[in-house]
């Protein structure tokens, strides 16, 4: 079973994009006695310890990053204007804490505000429209000055939400932030944990990339220094089952991994499509299918490099992905886990026939 306070930890680690030291120190961590290597951009690889050198190369990745803020500006009041690292709505901004890191490392907890309703107009209320542009940070200080050199904090500081990570046995379920993607970075973690000590028929390199949701830059870097021939993408993709009906939603709680087909930036491999699917059902490991209008993963970047690499994504349904709060199954993470352990363990040694 998976190491429910790992993923407690990974998931509470402060790491927005471009800023995710915290979340590569946690699997750093739990894989001691592994070679892992980090580049500039906090990207982190992580070989198998069987590799040879001379067989199909599967990458197994991740994102470490999630969505946050940054600081812009710092107010005559105290208060800090912030701009989005990543998508987010702005309703579900305001009136939720923050913590920012200075330079010194220093974290300050914040509370994202907006002005009360005692100080509205009429027009104001009647609008009800939320612009990030017009919101701001209050750490409780009371001006410029005492926020740059009490509290330390200056512009260009990273912000993430501010959550603790909680899992329900009696439910299984898990609760917290950063769950795109910080359980797909699990998920890896333990696929490597796992096959550690496994005679497999590739090689096998995890690669845990930084700044997915501000472009997928990361994944563009990784996969050009791997130049894999085959990729198991793992995201915590969005929940769909409270907005569809069951047998509309393809992204439900309990239900499985998720295996996506098709989104904005990626249309699937029908080859490894289909041996994942058929590995699934040997294996009686539940699996549910996305067909996405919208939305991304890095599989967008990785499948596009070199001379193309077919790509699986497999996701973790989680409820409200892109806000500070999160839900999702560990069931469902545990799926994704033994798929791809599967699919690794009997991967054909001369790849897929396309």
């Amino acid at each position: 079973m998976t190491d429910v306070p790992f993923i407690e930890s990974l998931c509470a680690a402060f790491g927005p994009s471009g800023f995710e030291e915290e979340p590569v120190h946690c699997i750093k961590e739990y894989l001691p006695g592994f070679e892992i290597t980090e580049d500039a951009m906090h990207n982190l690889y992580i070989p198998h310890p069987g590799n040879q050198g001379n067989r199909p190369l599967i990458q197994l990745d991740a994102h470490l990053d999630e969505v946050g803020f940054m600081v812009q500006s710092i107010h005559d009041n105290g208060t800090l204007s912030f701009v989005p690292l990543g998508g987010w709505v702005p309703s579900n901004v305001p009136a939720h804490t923050v913590r920012i890191r200075t330079a010194t490392g220093r974290m300050v907890q914040g509370i994202v505000a907006s002005k009360p309703p005692h100080f509205m107009s009429a027009k104001e209320r009647a609008a009800d429209q939320v612009v990030l542009e017009d919101l701001v940070i209050d750490v409780g200080s009371s001006s410029r000055e005492e926020t740059l050199h009490v509290y330390g904090i200056a512009p260009g500081d990273p912000v993430a939400p501010l959550v603790a990570s909680h899992y329900e046995k009696d439910t299984d379920i898990l609760f917290g932030k950063a769950f795109d993607n910080r359980l797909g970075c699990a998920a890896v973690a333990e696929v490597l944990h796992r096959l550690r000590h496994e005679e497999l028929p590739v090689d096998l390199v995890g690669a845990l990339a930084s700044q997915e949701e501000v472009g997928m830059r990361g994944a563009a870097v990784t996969s050009q220094v791997l130049r894999p021939d085959f990729a198991i993408v793992f995201e915590g993709s969005p929940a769909d089952d409270l907005y569809f009906s069951s047998a509309e939603a393809q992204g439900a709680l309990k239900k499985g991994v998720q295996i996506r087909h098709l989104d904005a930036s990626y249309i699937s491999s029908p080859a490894f499509l289909r041996f994942a699917g058929d590995t699934a059902k040997a294996q009686g490991i539940p699996t549910q299918h996305a067909i996405r209008r919208a939305g991304s993963t890095n599989a967008g970047r990785i499948s596009i490099t070199g001379k193309a690499v077919p790509c699986l994504v497999l996701g973790i349904p989680s409820r409200f992905i892109h806000t500070h709060y999160n839900h999702a199954a560990l069931a469902d993470l545990e799926a994704a886990i033994e798929l791809a352990c599967a699919i690794l363990t009997s991967f054909p040694k001369e790849g897929l026939r396309l």
